[in-house]
């Protein structure tokens, strides 16, 4: 130990450090850890942030930065991408062998040696298993693909980039259909790649949505492109919006490796958006025809409603003049019967059986009480009439 009279400078403090480190840690060393932070630089290096998270608070608990240098960079970098799939970038779990250092000026760093994919790829995997496990244990994994298909899915919300290739063939494919269906696409514009897609693909849809009685379907689309470009269509954010999207979402990513998180939750996936728009002319031309066997039926059951009617029609005609003679027939017999009793009620008939009417002053006497002595009333029998004075 040195004394108050023998200070120690930085420099040499940090130099007794660096040789410390370098004969307790003389060894190369695998460590595990998470990019926080990944900057390259002009000249080729790679610098890291490595940290290590709690599981459960998911805190920060240790923190190292290390270095690629461009030597060993210009190979692990291509390595990494062609085994993963994925770009050397922040927010991967890798599995890095390095060499421990300090340094008087830089303090603590470690020297990357080498690097294992497979750990990169079996945490890619857990992520991926977690988030579906979390879509299916919520219930929202299947919920697009129950939305019943439209009759005739004709207006396209289309989630794409403008200048993307892949929505040009889309549109040229719908437009140029051997059939002659009529499409009317219309662009919502989300970057397709890169730390901004998975919020921009969000807030199209969320666009979408306002006027949702605009739409039949939604399609996302993209180009042919690296499958390291596709780590945006693997969230969970992503994932939960289109599994509840009221429409049915039809997905043409453009690539040939495994369905991606988006393409299990979608209610159709295609590989490429060529095939995402011949699925939905095809679904015309299957609607179409289904439109065309019902209009048949319909035809055919109009002609058999009407044959049948003539027919009825023709038996009635034919029933008409026995009809009407009977009704003529009813009604001679109903006006004889009128006839019978009107000669039955009339005056004459009445008289003929005896009766008399006797009047005074031209009024019938119907009360003998009414009448007094000397009253001459005037008798009307069958045959005549005659008159009588009252004593």
């Amino acid at each position: 130990m040195n004394s108050i009279e023998n200070p120690l400078s930085l420099y040499s403090l940090n130099n007794l450090v660096r040789n410390a480190v370098a004969d307790a840690l003389p060894s190369r060393y695998w460590v595990t850890g998470e990019l926080s932070e990944v900057r390259e630089t002009a000249v080729g290096h790679c610098y890291i942030e490595l940290v290590q998270r709690d599981e459960e608070t998911q805190e920060m608990v240790a923190k190292a930065r290390g270095t690629i240098w461009a030597r060993i960079y210009s190979l692990l970098r291509p390595y990494f991408l062609e085994q993963t799939g994925q770009p050397f970038a922040a927010g991967l779990k890798v599995l890095l062998q390095v060499s421990v250092g300090f340094h008087e000026l830089y303090g603590f760093t470690l020297d990357v040696c080498d690097i294992e994919p497979a750990y990169t790829i079996g945490d890619m995997a857990r992520q991926r298993q977690m988030i579906i496990k979390r879509l299916t244990d919520e219930g929202v994994i299947g919920l697009n693909k129950e939305l019943e298909f439209p009759l005739l899915p004709q207006r396209i919300a289309v989630i794409s980039s403008a200048t993307a290739a892949g929505y040009g063939d889309f549109c040229d494919q719908l437009q140029n259909n051997r059939y002659g269906f009529v499409f009317y696409p219309h662009l919502f514009p989300a970057p397709m790649q890169g730390n901004g897609a998975e919020q921009g693909i969000i807030a199209a849809l969320d666009r979408i949505a306002e006027n949702i009685e605009n739409w039949d379907v939604v399609v996302i689309i993209r180009g042919g492109g690296a499958t390291s470009e596709l780590g945006c269509f693997d969230t969970y954010d992503l994932a939960n919006n289109c599994a509840q999207f009221p429409l049915p979402i039809i997905t043409g990513i453009g690539h040939l490796r495994d369905e991606s998180i988006l393409d299990i939750v979608a209610h159709t996936s295609a590989k490429t958006p060529t095939a995402a728009a011949e699925f939905l002319i095809h679904a015309m031309l299957a609607n179409e025809t289904q439109i065309a066997e019902l209009q048949s039926g319909i035809a055919m059951a109009v002609a058999q409603r009407i044959d049948n009617e003539k027919r009825r029609l023709e038996t009635l005609t034919g029933q008409i003049p026995v009809h009407t003679a009977l009704y003529m027939q009813a009604q001679r017999h109903k006006l004889d019967l009128y006839q019978r009793s009107i000669e039955a009620a009339s005056p004459e008939h009445i008289l003929s059986l005896g009766y008399s009417i006797t009047r005074l002053n031209g009024k019938v006497v119907r009360d003998a009480s009414s009448l007094k002595a000397g009253d001459e009333v005037e008798t009307a029998v069958a045959s005549g009439t005659f008159t009588s004075i009252i004593k």
